[in-house]
């Protein structure tokens, strides 16, 4: 993704690349995330420092008011040296609390949020809905005027385990209300009745289930109106796909893969050479909708289906970048612990996170072909 972009843009392309050497020992992250944990939150101090978690944020908020080509380009290359992912606060939680919520949630949240020192976990999947978030059960129960009282739980929740709050999807509605029944809460997760357990990954790392038994939330905590928090949802995830799932990831990746053909002495047989081919062109194909999808959003253009194109493309090739090891046939590849085996089960993880590949195929149908039923 070195095409396209203005002069001043790729400036601060080369700004970047310089930060990053300063961050060598944290390379590797997305293979051996739970042992950087801290390294990765000093980062993104260091980033709210320069005035990079808040690229893109409006000046009225704080933020530096540039493009948001400016946060592509800083994740991409976060991704390619496999640094750290973007941090949920700063950028889903934040612009959805700008357009969403009150002046004195955009006064208490957004400060420490484009500092970098106020971390978020995302409060969405559950055991029984997964990634159909319109089945949600987790219930917030109107106590009074100023309260709610949670009770349910949530699963796969990333980062739990150390962040300070949690952007919490839960049910106020009546139980079939679907997405017509939904609130969006922030709950501090050291509030008392809130669990937090640890559910191992096959790559590794950790998600968590996190358990709500009688958590009193203020009411000041909602963010937009009661049973209202679809909307809240719906734009905060279209407007942060184009650096969750950055394509520079995949050219490292095949970058990777091919010095390990190269090593094993593979790269004479013609039918890896085919194969690497064809993943050049896989990678190139995901580029390319990685600039649309860029395009739309500077445009301000309706881009949910153009999202999920690319998130759909992107962990797809991950996977199949993982998997051509395996199918050319070498031991390494199938040796536990070993760094191309490992990328092949990190990689199946990349199809689950922000919706799974099933959920993504179910809204491309519905928006852009009109196909089956909406919530």
């Amino acid at each position: 993704m070195d095409f396209g972009f203005t002069a001043e843009e790729e400036e601060f392309r080369a700004e970047v690349l310089e930060f990053l050497t300063d961050y060598r020992d944290l390379a590797g992250y997305f293979h051996r995330r739970e042992k950087n944990g801290e390294g990765v939150r000093r980062l993104y101090r260091a980033l709210g420092e320069r005035g990079w978690l808040s690229l893109s944020w409006p000046t009225e908020f704080g933020g530096a008011g540039l493009s948001p080509a400016y946060e592509f380009i800083l994740w991409d290359e976060m991704a390619y040296a496999r640094v750290a992912r973007p941090p949920m606060g700063p950028g889903l939680m934040a612009k959805a609390l700008m357009a969403h919520g009150t002046a004195e949630q955009r006064e208490r949240f957004l400060p420490d949020l484009r500092r970098g020192r106020l971390n978020f976990a995302l409060g969405y999947s559950e055991p029984d809905a997964g990634s159909d978030l319109a089945a949600v059960r987790t219930r917030a129960r109107r106590a009074s005027a100023d309260e709610y009282v949670v009770d349910g739980a949530k699963c796969w929740t990333s980062n739990a385990h150390w962040a300070d709050c949690i952007w919490l999807l839960c049910r106020t509605g009546a139980p079939d209300s679907r997405s017509r029944g939904l609130t969006v809460l922030i709950v501090p997760l050291h509030h008392p009745g809130v669990t937090v357990s640890p559910i191992p990954t096959h790559d590794g790392g950790r998600l968590n289930e996190v358990r709500f038994d009688g958590v009193r939330v203020p009411a000041a905590n909602r963010v937009g109106a009661e049973n209202e928090g679809w909307q809240v949802v719906g734009s905060a995830l279209a407007v942060e796909r184009h650096v969750q799932f950055p394509p520079k990831r995949l050219r490292r990746d095949l970058q990777d893969l091919v010095r390990w053909v190269a090593d094993n002495g593979l790269d004479a047989d013609p039918a890896v050479q085919g194969r690497l081919a064809e993943l050049a062109v896989r990678v190139a194909e995901v580029e390319a909708l990685a600039l649309a999808l860029l395009g739309e959003i500077i445009a301000g253009e309706p881009s949910a289906v153009p999202a999920a194109y690319h998130k759909l493309a992107g962990t797809t090739v991950a996977q199949e970048i993982a998997r051509a090891a395996m199918e050319f046939g070498s031991q390494e590849a199938l040796v536990s612990g070993t760094d191309i085996e490992f990328m092949w089960r990190q990689a199946i993880l990349e199809t689950i996170g922000g919706g799974t590949s099933e959920t993504m195929r179910g809204l491309i149908a519905r928006q852009a072909y009109n196909l089956g039923a909406r919530t």
